[in-house]
């Protein structure tokens, strides 16, 4: 050890990790060593630089509570969490997107029909489908978590007008893997712009938008878990997506409805949009071998 330098440097941290037990665990730290070090020889980075990336995390943690992560937007923005999502998307089954700053969880367990509209203004939505393994067989063990923004573009971390609760909700789909949620259109929105990322914004001169979309988790016993996004086909920033989540496979369309049946027993007095939206879930996957690059 008292004879480092620049050179073995390197090798030296990776191998103080040896003592890990979990081949996995260790070779990813092995892996983030070489990277990190890889990454300041490449750039000669300077004093002056190391210390304002501290300091861009430091700001990061300070930002971050349990409700809203700087973290989380951070890996968004650089690209990191759209690329872990399609590395681990499988043909033929729906494709994950970012899970985004603002999921909490907690969410109130509701029974479909789920109705999220209490007084929230906006446009009503029919937000349907199912969940369904590879071979088309309902998954009916399945539960959603299910979040988005209110008609004014916020979150309910962002308002202090909406309750904790405000469209948000979990629910197991039925017997026969289907489910049915009454909420109300989202609304596109800026990505919160007060904390480091923002500032990275600012001098870069990207659009800070996010087009218009649900919050969605589904998780299933024996399942692969997916974290997704259901976005609007009429939203303008479909194709500047700040945080790189849209993929065509989740852009569903609104179709007007105004069956008076189905209003009433929906408990509507007015038409509504209806959206259709039908998960398949891949079988969970085996344990990364600790030699996967």
């Amino acid at each position: 050890m008292k004879n480092i330098h620049r050179d073995n440097l390197t090798a030296v941290v990776q191998h103080s990790f040896a003592g890990i037990g979990d081949e996995r665990t260790r070779h990813l730290l092995e892996q983030l060593v070489g990277h990190l070090h890889a990454f300041a020889l490449q750039t000669t980075l300077t004093h002056d630089e190391w210390r304002a990336g501290l300091g861009f995390l430091h700001e990061a943690a300070h930002i971050t509570t349990d409700s809203r992560s700087e973290f989380s937007l951070m890996s968004d923005v650089f690209g990191l969490s759209s690329l872990v999502d399609l590395m681990s998307s499988r043909p033929g089954t729906t494709p994950g997107s970012v899970l985004g700053p603002f999921h909490a969880r907690g969410s109130p367990w509701m029974t479909t029909p789920v109705n999220l509209l209490a007084d929230n203004p906006g446009e009503v939505v029919l937000l349907h489908g199912s969940v369904k393994d590879e071979a088309g067989q309902p998954i009916t063990n399945a539960t959603i978590d299910f979040w988005q923004n209110a008609d004014n573009g916020l979150y309910w971390q962002q308002d202090p007008e909406q309750s904790q609760d405000n469209l948000r909700c979990q629910f197991k789909v039925d017997a026969s893997g289907c489910f049915e949620l009454l909420t109300i259109r989202p609304k596109p929105y800026s990505i919160p712009t007060d904390g480091p990322i923002g500032e990275l914004f600012r001098v870069s001169g990207r659009s800070q938008w996010r087009p218009a979309h649900f919050h969605i988790i589904v998780e299933a016993a024996g399942y692969q878990t997916l974290v997704t996004e259901l976005f609007d086909p009429e939203d303008p920033y479909l194709d500047s997506d700040a945080v790189f989540g849209v993929r065509q496979a989740l852009v569903t369309a609104y179709q007007p409805q105004n069956n008076a049946a189905d209003m009433a027993r929906l408990g509507l007095s007015q038409p509504y949009l209806s959206a259709e939206f039908n998960v398949v879930l891949p079988p969970a996957r085996a344990r990364v071998p600790s030699n996967h690059a």
